[in-house]
């Protein structure tokens, strides 16, 4: 999902565990994964599993999925892995773990993963996790500030992969905030026009696909290239901070809070999914003066459904154009860029007829 292999890969090396990461998700995994999973679930469900299965092929001894108490098919994800595991003969394979458990459940299962005693090595896996996905996070709002304004379309792009080997080689915290100043300035170096009129778009919807290049097909580099700045709603360091990190070390309001807080007047609960961030982040789009806000999710995905069906009201009462953009294993490309190329138009509009009105009212 996204560049999270590179964060878990430090734990694993941390703790004397050699970490096998398969090929990054391909058509292939998609065909795998689709061939041994149920018609009607998500694609998130697919894409992992067929992940697991070239994991497997590749060597791996064990794959590990994290488990969810909340009301999304998530819950159920391990259950079906398991299932399709078995029959492919690789039941024994499969390790659970349940995040929202906070600290104890990730350092319960490092205990049983590795059989480690020593409780601060243990630790500081954990920590140095959690360090590197807050670097990759910040590397990559970096690099959509510079994509949206480079003037080489794809310079951007190659500095920010020089930059995620950097955090990569980082065998340690220290050394890993020192890799991110030399990935930041890498991309830095990149020539922008900063004078560039770029729109502002925030992206929301269900965590896997606001993340997971292949799933989305690399939406935020699409945009980038029409001049878009992305901000990604939804990220691993967002929901570390709800749901690993303890609340003495927070600092402000996390994005979950600010979701319980901001759509009350449209969902009073949390239904399952991101579905309660994404009511709650097109509000947040509308304060911060967003250009516009895409709500992406899996075909199928209850949650984002419910979302989806909330946003005619909200638009009686927030001024923001909202794109909801529905992804399953037959979407094609052609037409999902040209989606997104008409709703960068009529953004653009939007935002000149805004700024021609500010100019009439000032006269």
């Amino acid at each position: 999902m996204g560049t999270i292999s590179i964060a878990w890969s430090a734990a694993l090396n941390e703790l004397g565990v050699e970490p096998h990461v398969p090929p990054y998700t391909n058509k292939k995994t998609l065909s795998i994964g689709t061939k041994y999973s149920p018609e009607a679930i998500c694609l998130p469900y697919k894409l992992i599993l067929g992940n697991f299965f070239e994991a497997i092929e590749g060597g791996a001894d064990y794959v590990s999925m994290i488990t969810s108490p909340g009301i999304c098919r998530l819950g159920e994800y391990g259950k079906s892995i398991q299932n399709a595991l078995n029959e492919m003969g690789h039941g024994d394979k499969y390790i659970e773990l349940s995040l929202y458990d906070g600290i104890k459940g990730m350092y319960d299962y490092i205990t049983r993963l590795t059989g480690i005693k020593n409780p601060f090595k243990k630790l500081y896996a954990i920590l140095l996790t959690m360090r590197k996905v807050f670097a990759l996070d910040q590397l990559e709002d970096f690099l959509s500030y510079h994509r949206a304004r480079e003037i080489n379309v794809g310079d951007s792009e190659k500095a920010f992969k020089k930059g995620l080997k950097y955090i990569e080689s980082a065998k340690s915290i220290l050394e890993t905030n020192k890799m991110l100043k030399k990935a930041l300035k890498e991309i830095s170096n990149i020539k922008i026009n900063k004078n560039k009129d770029v729109l502002h778009v925030d992206l929301t919807g269900e965590i896997f696909l606001v993340l997971d290049y292949f799933a989305n097909q690399n939406i935020c580099r699409e945009l980038g290239k029409m001049g878009v700045q992305v901000r990604r709603s939804l990220t691993v360091s967002s929901f570390l901070k709800d749901a690993i990190i303890p609340k003495w070390f927070k600092k402000g309001e996390t994005h979950l809070e600010r979701a319980f807080r901001l759509a009350q007047p449209y969902l009073m609960r949390d239904i399952g999914g991101d579905a309660l961030e994404c009511i709650s982040d097109v509000i947040y789009a509308q304060e911060k003066g967003k250009d516009g806000i895409i709500h992406i999710s899996p075909f199928t995905c209850m949650p984002e459904i419910m979302s989806q069906n909330i946003f005619p009201k909200m638009r009686e009462d927030v001024d923001i154009p909202i794109l909801p953009l529905i992804m399953d294993e037959q979407t094609g490309r052609a037409g999902y860029l040209t989606r997104l190329e008409a709703f960068v138009d009529l953004m653009r509009r939007k935002k000149n007829k805004k700024i021609m009105q500010a100019k009439l009212q000032n006269q």
